[in-house]
């Protein structure tokens, strides 16, 4: 059945629903595909162990590992069966084997100690979360993981200073509110329904609060007028560490939609102006659709003053060099990622597939007398697909082109950031854990001849504004020596300490997320990097700083650079 072959290609994706709902040409649905491969996944430890123990890939020798993985699952744990006619080849294929296929089933749930497969399947469902596997891959879950503990997350509510305060809504929103000083004491104390109404005030980002896991939000009137906004910590970073200030050029939003990073800005902007600010936010987004989403969050937030739409707007094909490009003082990069960081959306599920065996083991006797008869191992009939998948392998390293295409284009896109004549600052963020989309991307723009050529360089720790600094979790240095090759790359811990990191699974209680800001050094007309000094002496050209903002050989200063104004 044409399930099963559409199926198994999904199988170990990232982004797994949004690849399966926008894909074209599928006969079954995308909601029976998305469900079919999301379960299979889920218990695919057990179901390898299944089809291994029972070495059925060694008896049905063209059914593929992904395949089988669709059909055993569904033979076992689904009400109706294998989704397919009686005298079907693919069913036949498993159904011939239902017996052994039970017994090994059952074996390992007792071994896991469980009294049915209605206690195993509870605890799996209950248990479920997205908790990484390991410090190099936190995009990847299994049911080993799951079987070990559960993560919550937090419901993260930032106050839209655009339309409120952060006083005001703590006294009427949440009045009836507990304020607690820690996520892991708000996570530790509400679950369920009848949870206890608590709240944390964000220590690192302003106007920001934590409420339980469980808080139904989207009735209350502060959401639908915009006073509230659901942001994620991590996604609020890169507003606040560009930390705009009004009168120091426009600032442009390069990939805008949904809109709550933009809104932010605009937010931020207003704040330090004390009313409504000289300079204007400029969102572009290129696809229609998108487009419309960002428009409706704009009129939400109450920004429409700020913000100009460029609706269906391409940023590369933007010209630097035109007004009012040319003016542009500050950027915002948020672009297509893997999407790999995203908690209970998209997240990317670890398959255990099963190995085919080349020899019958020794302890499958009563097997082997039932079968014989025959000559060979039973095979399933010609008609079947061969290429539907094969190994872990095989996704891996489509994953790895994936992401080096990824790269190729972030990077082409902080390129491009850097050559608007007036931009004194750039803020590059994805939601992607991959070292390749994060930190090998800013090493390799830190050494561009654009970068060069123009003085960009990274901003560093304690350059930031102070709950960017704050932040424990920096950038990963192994990725920076990694590409430590490049000609022209110094001082990498200090570019590694410069990147932040959040990561999904911890008490941070976030999502993962990467986040860099470059900086570009004045320029003879002693242009400002942020509000305060100029970042050399006008009068002394020969002061200049490398790619870290520590003073370059050769520089002719006994000053000591003192870095950025931290005053939010």
């Amino acid at each position: 059945m044409s399930l099963y072959y559409e199926a198994a290609p999904f199988l170990g994706r990232a982004s797994l629903k949004s690849q399966v709902f926008s894909s074209k040409g599928l006969k079954s649905t995308p909601k029976q595909v998305f469900a079919l491969v999301s379960e299979a996944s889920k218990w695919s430890v057990v179901l390898k162990a299944v089809i291994e123990n029972s070495q059925l890939l060694s008896y049905e020798r063209k059914l593929t590992p992904g395949v089988a993985l669709l059909l055993v699952h569904d033979l076992l744990l689904t009400r109706n069966g294998v989704a397919a006619p009686e005298s079907h080849p693919l069913r036949l294929a498993v159904t011939r084997h239902k017996a052994r296929l039970h017994a090994e089933f059952t074996k390992y749930r007792v071994r896991k100690g469980f009294a049915s497969v209605e206690d195993l399947r509870a605890h799996v469902n209950s248990t479920f979360s997205l908790e990484p596997q390991n410090k190099d891959d936190q995009s990847k879950t299994t049911l080993s993981d799951c079987l070990t503990k559960k993560w919550n997350y937090p419901r993260w509510v930032r106050i839209n200073t655009l339309r409120t305060s952060l006083d005001e809504q703590l006294s009427t929103t949440f009045a009836d509110y507990k304020k607690v000083d820690s996520i892991s004491h708000l996570l530790e104390e509400t679950s369920g329904a009848t949870a206890e109404k608590l709240l944390h005030i964000d220590k690192h980002i302003p106007n920001l609060l934590a409420l339980p896991s469980s808080s139904k939000l989207a009735k209350l009137t502060a959401y639908q007028d915009g006073s509230i906004i659901l942001q994620d910590k991590a996604s609020c970073f890169p507003a606040y560490i560009l930390n705009p200030r009004s009168g120091e050029g426009d600032v442009l939003d390069a990939c805008a939609a949904p809109g709550n990073k933009t809104t932010q800005v605009a937010a931020l902007l207003q704040f330090h102006a004390s009313g409504r600010p000289k300079s204007r936010v400029w969102a572009c987004e290129r696809d229609k659709e998108r487009s419309v989403s960002l428009k409706n969050m704009i009129g939400t937030a109450g920004a429409e003053k700020i913000i100009n739409i460029k609706a269906e707007q391409d940023f590369l094909k933007l010209n630097p060099a035109e007004p009012p490009w040319n003016m542009i003082g500050s950027l915002l990069l948020d672009p297509s990622c893997s999407g790999s960081g995203i908690v209970g959306r998209d997240q990317m599920l670890s398959v255990a597939f099963p190995k085919k065996q080349t020899h019958f083991s020794n302890t499958s006797k009563s097997l082997k007398r039932k079968r014989k008869r025959r000559s060979e191992p039973a095979h399933i009939s010609e008609d079947l697909d061969e290429n539907v998948f094969t190994t872990a392998e095989d996704d891996t390293t489509k994953l790895s082109a994936r992401l080096e295409a990824l790269s190729a284009f972030q990077l082409k896109l902080l390129l491009h950031s850097f050559h608007f004549p007036k931009a004194h600052k750039v803020v590059y963020s994805t939601c992607s854990v991959y070292s390749q989309e994060n930190e090998q991307v800013v090493i390799k723009a830190l050494s561009s001849p654009i970068a060069l050529q123009r003085r960009w360089r990274i901003l560093r720790r304690d350059e930031q504004v102070s709950g960017a600094k704050a932040w424990p979790i920096r950038g990963d240095r192994d990725a920076c020596h990694r590409v430590s090759d490049i000609d022209g790359i110094h001082d990498l811990p200090v570019i590694g300490e410069a990147c932040i990191r959040c990561e999904k699974g911890t008490d941070g209680g976030t999502q993962g997320f990467f986040v860099s800001a470059f900086v570009r050094d004045a320029d003879q007309n002693g242009f400002r990097s942020d509000g305060g000094d100029p970042l050399f002496d006008i009068d002394n050209p020969a002061v200049t700083v490398n790619m870290c903002g520590n003073p370059a050989e050769g520089s002719d200063t006994d000053q000591e650079w003192e870095g950025f104004s931290d005053e939010e």
